[in-house]
């Protein structure tokens, strides 16, 4: 019997939770991320392409958290709200 890794997706065995620590890491990092949506509509309704990725970077910076989960938190954000 095989189980699915929460983050990645990947199979993994039925006695795993997590295919590996940095999975285990960025899931819980996910869960903790909060992102308030005047950000979200500050960035994708006031900003162009490149002032987003700034604020996105800087975003990240300021909180210590990594940026590609940003990222994604972000797209998956962008998405629920609309824009």
């Amino acid at each position: 019997m095989s189980n699915h890794c929460p983050y990645c997706q990947k199979k993994i065995s039925i006695s795993k939770v997590f295919c590996s620590r940095e999975c285990k890491d960025n899931y819980f990092q996910m869960v903790a991320i909060q992102i308030p949506k005047p950000f979200i509509k500050r960035i994708f309704v006031f900003c162009d392409k490149e002032q987003r990725e700034k604020e996105i970077a800087e975003f990240a910076s300021r909180h210590g958290w990594k940026e590609s989960l940003i990222r994604n938190k972000i797209a998956k954000l962008k998405e629920e709200y609309g824009y």
